[in-house]
């Protein structure tokens, strides 16, 4: 019964959330990256406005470099709900010269993507941008406040957070700046799985286990794709597999797995050792690459 409440508790914080921001601010956007935490936050919008559709649009940064999987079950969402997706390329911003493309073995276009959603914000004039960002996740989105305000150039000042005392949620912004909202910030990795079983929300297949091409790279297992640098020692074999997290495919990894059902999954996560994010490559450039990105604008 315990974990029960505890779910119920999180659900409520997060409808409370999505209604303060309906009433807060004028031109509200749901990121949407079609990873699990992106589609628990429609889920959660979905019961906050139900019976009512979602009032605000679904932005997503497409790096080009997205698994083929993901981006299916984005559109076959969106069009099963009836909601209004924006789609921004970084390929544009590449061929535009806005953005340089990286290369040599760790090249990635996931830090290509905050010009591209900066740009969107200004594009959009959206005031207040959802995202799915827990502070379980990395140490510099434990800083972040659940309305965390970026100013006219999208920055993000970790010092100068506001205080959010009693749930009291201040939108107050001045022209030009914007609000990051994490409706999910107290949620932990196990707490949306969990959620994501209770409720029965479809999810992409590449979060379950399956047979895929891959090869290794520092302890970790990469996808065998054409977008991703292979040197010609990094023979690829096929093993079973799944994505704890889906992001650009250049830098994130799979786990070997046979979770292969949500509860298994669920399983699988109660006993593991290495965090979420441990598959990720671009969190491991530097002691502090998430909170300079984030300073840059990222989400």
């Amino acid at each position: 019964m315990g974990a029960v409440l505890n779910q119920n508790t999180l659900e409520s914080e997060a409808v409370y959330i999505f209604r303060e921001v309906v009433a807060q601010f004028e031109n509200p956007v749901l990121l949407f990256s079609g990873g699990k935490d992106s589609i628990t936050l429609v889920r959660l919008a979905q019961k906050a406005f139900f019976p009512a559709k979602i009032p605000f649009p679904l932005l997503h940064i497409d790096t080009g470099h997205n698994f083929p999987e993901t981006i299916e079950f984005r559109d076959k969402l969106v069009e099963e709900l009836g909601l209004k997706l924006i789609v921004r390329h970084v390929q544009d911003d590449i061929d535009s010269g806005k953005a340089i493309e990286e290369s040599g073995k760790y090249s990635s276009r996931n830090s290509l993507q905050t010009n591209t959603l900066l740009d969107a914000i200004e594009e959009f004039k959206f005031d207040a941008c959802i995202g799915g960002a827990r502070r379980d996740e990395e140490k510099a989105r434990a800083k972040e406040r659940i309305f965390s305000v970026r100013n006219d150039f999208g920055e993000w000042d970790e010092k100068n957070q506001r205080p959010e005392v009693f749930d009291m949620l201040n939108g107050r912004i001045e022209i030009g700046q914007n609000v990051r909202v994490f409706p999910i910030s107290n949620w932990t990795e196990l707490d949306v799985w969990s959620y994501i079983a209770t409720e029965n929300i479809e999810i992409p297949s590449i979060y379950y286990a399956h047979d895929r091409e891959i090869f290794e790279r520092d302890g970790l297992l990469w996808s065998a794709s054409e977008y991703v640098y292979r040197e010609e020692h990094e023979i690829p074999v096929k093993k079973r597999v799944r994505f704890r997290t889906v992001g650009d495919m250049t830098c994130t990894a799979a786990v070997e797995s046979d979770a292969d059902s949500i509860d298994k999954i669920v399983q699988e996560i109660r006993e593991s050792a290495i965090s979420e994010r441990g598959a990720r490559i671009d969190d491991k450039r530097s002691e502090a690459a998430m909170e300079t990105r984030k300073q840059q604008g990222y989400f």
